[in-house]
C-alpha cells in the first residue's frame, strides 16, 4: 500500500469536514505540478504577505480587538505587527542564500571527479495550527518561513479567534489563491480532523495537553511535527542583580497582554529576604503603568472559562497558605470586562494550582531560596520549560544556570526578547516542544534538505571493489581501515 492510499484510509476513518479534505487536495494538485517555485516567486509570496496585513491593518487589529474583548493596540501592533514584518523582511533578505545548493566534502580517494551537494526543496502543503494568544504572529511568522521554502499553506486558526479567523478567510482570496493559502475557522472540534490530514509538515502551537493529541494525529501519516507547546518557564534573580531593576523588567513581560505568553515568567526565585521589596517596587510599577485597570492599555482575558480558572487558582492558593498581593491598588476583578488584576503569590507549595500548571494571567508565585543548586534542583524536578531567564552580572552564574538546566530558549538579565531575534531559533524540549522554526531555521524545518551524489567520470569503487573479494579487494579495503581513525 503506498503513502497516498494511506492517507486516503485514514481521511476516511476520521469525520472530515469537506471543505478540509478539498482544499488539501488541491493544494497537494498544485504543489505536485509546480514543485519548486523559483526565487522571484517566493520572494513575491512573501512581499504579498507584507502588503496583505500593511493594507488591512486597522480591520486586523479592531478584530482581534473584538476576539479579547479588549487587546490594547499597542500590544498589537508590536507584539504581531512589529514582529511579523521584521520576520517577513528577514526572510526576505536571506532567502537567496537559504536557497542556494550547498556543497558537502566528498571523500575523493574514492570517488574522483564526484561531488555532493545538499539541495533544500519543497516539502508540499504544510498544516498550522494557531493558538489564540498571538493569534497573527503565530500564523504569519511560520507562513513566511513555509512560503519561502516553498511550499503550501492550510491554517486553522482558534475558536477564540472568531473574529479574526473570519476576516483572514475573507480577505486571503484576494491576495494568495486557495491552492496556495487556506484560513480555517476552528467551528469547534475540529482539531482533530485537521491533524489528521496527511501533511508533509504540521506545525502546532498550544498548550502541552493538546500537543500530545496532534502529534499522535500526525503520526497515523507518518506527518512530521513542530510542537511549540508552553510550560512554567522561570525566572531566576542573582543575589547580585538589583531587585529593582529585575521588578521593571520582570513586570513589563508579566504585564504585556496580560500575561498571556507561552514564553512568560510563570514563576520567579528571588534570594530569601527580597520578596517584600521586590513586591513593593511590583506596587509602584503598577501604579505608574497601569493605574486604572480597565484603561484600553490594559488587555483582558481571553474568554469567561479562562478568567475563571484564574480566579480559582488564586483562591486554592489562599485557602492553602499563600499571602496574596494585589498589585493594582486593591482594584477588584472585572468579570464583564474580564480585566484581572496583576497578583503576586508568596509562600505557594507545589499542592496549589498555580504551581501545577502553566498560569498563562498575571499571576506571579514567588519562591524564594539560600542556594543555587536548591533552584537548579527544584527546576530540573519538574518538566523542561519553554524559557529560562536567570537574572545576574556574574558570568559564572550565568553560566552554571544555562549548563545545568535545559530550556527551550533562554534570556538573560531580560524576559521573552530572545523569541523576537529573527536569528535565533524558537522551540522548546521534552514537555515544551520539538522541533524549531524562526529564519534559516524555519526555512530548513519546512525544506526537505535533499543529499545529492554526483559521480564523476571514472568510478575507483568499481575498479577496485569487485568480487572475489579475497585478493586485490581485501587488501585495498584493509588499507583504508588503518588509516583511519
Amino acid at each position: 500500500m503506498n503513502a497516498d492510499s494511506v492517507g486516503s484510509n485514514l481521511l476516511e476513518q476520521v469525520q472530515m469536514p469537506a471543505e478540509f479534505r478539498d482544499c488539501f487536495a488541491r493544494q497537494r494538485a498544485a504543489y505536485l505540478a509546480h514543485p519548486a517555485p523559483s526565487y522571484s516567486e517566493r520572494l513575491a509570496d512573501l512581499k504579498t504577505l507584507s502588503r496583505l496585513l500593511k493594507e488591512n491593518r486597522d480591520a486586523l487589529v479592531q478584530a482581534i480587538n473584538l476576539d479579547y474583548g479588549n487587546r490594547s493596540e499597542f500590544e498589537t501592533l508590536f507584539g504581531e505587527f512589529f514582529v511579523v514584518l521584521e520576520t517577513i523582511n528577514d526572510a526576505a533578505k536571506h532567502l537567496k542564500k537559504w536557497m542556494k545548493p550547498q556543497t558537502r566534502q566528498i571523500d575523493f580517494m574514492l570517488y574522483p571527479g564526484a561531488r555532493n551537494r545538499v539541495i533544500p526543496q519543497p516539502l508540499g502543503v504544510v498544516g498550522v495550527i494557531v493558538p489564540w494568544n498571538f493569534p497573527l504572529n503565530l500564523s504569519f511568522a511560520p507562513l513566511a518561513a513555509i512560503f519561502a521554502a516553498g511550499n503550501r499553506a492550510m491554517v486553522k486558526m482558534s475558536e477564540n479567534s472568531r473574529h479574526l479567523a473570519e476576516l483572514l478567510a475573507q480577505l486571503s482570496p484576494k491576495y494568495f489563491s486557495e491552492d496556495k493559502l487556506k484560513f480555517f475557522e476552528d467551528g469547534g472540534g475540529r482539531g482533530p480532523a485537521f491533524s489528521s490530514l496527511p501533511f508533509d509538515h504540521l506545525l502546532f502551537t498550544g498548550s502541552g495537553t493538546t500537543g500530545p493529541a496532534v502529534m499522535a494525529s500526525a503520526a497515523r501519516n507518518l506527518t512530521p511535527v513542530t510542537l511549540e507547546l508552553g510550560g512554567k518557564a522561570p525566572a531566576i534573580v542573582g543575589p547580585d542583580y538589583s531587585v529593582k531593576t529585575a521588578a521593571e523588567r520582570i513586570m513589563w513581560v508579566k504585564m504585556f497582554n496580560a500575561g498571556q505568553i507561552c514564553t512568560n515568567i510563570d514563576y520567579v526565585f528571588l534570594p530569601q529576604g527580597t520578596e517584600d521589596e521586590f513586591a513593593g517596587h511590583c506596587k509602584r510599577l503598577l501604579a505608574e503603568r497601569y493605574p486604572d485597570i480597565n484603561s484600553p492599555d490594559y488587555t483582558a482575558i481571553i474568554d469567561a472559562r479562562s478568567y475563571s480558572r484564574l480566579e480559582a487558582a488564586l483562591e486554592d492558593a489562599r485557602v492553602k497558605g499563600a499571602t496574596l498581593i494585589n498589585l493594582a491598588d486593591g482594584q477588584r476583578p472585572n468579570v464583564e470586562s474580564r480585566k484581572f488584576p496583576p497578583h503576586l503569590v508568596l509562600n505557594p507549595t507545589e499542592d496549589m494550582q498555580l504551581m501545577q500548571r502553566e498560569i498563562f494571567g498575571p499571576i506571579l508565585p514567588i519562591r524564594t531560596y539560600r542556594d543555587k543548586q536548591e533552584v537548579v534542583d527544584y527546576i530540573n524536578g519538574h518538566d523542561r520549560p519553554l524559557a529560562l531567564y536567570p537574572f545576574s552580572h556574574d558570568r559564572g552564574l550565568q553560566d552554571f544556570y544555562i549548563a545545568n538546566v535545559m530550556s527551550g530558549g533562554v534570556s538573560v538579565n531580560e524576559a521573552l526578547l530572545h523569541v523576537a531575534q529573527h536569528d535565533l531559533p524558537f522551540g522548546g524540549v521534552g514537555a515544551s516542544g520539538m522541533g524549531h522554526y524562526h529564519s534559516r531555521e524555519g526555512f530548513n524545518t519546512f525544506s526537505k534538505l535533499r543529499p545529492i551524489f554526483h559521480q564523476g567520470p571514472f568510478s575507483a569503487i568499481q575498479m577496485l571493489f569487485q568480487p572475489p573479494y579475497a585478493g586485490r579487494a581485501m587488501k585495498i579495503l584493509n588499507l583504508l581501515i588503518k588509516f583511519k581513525g
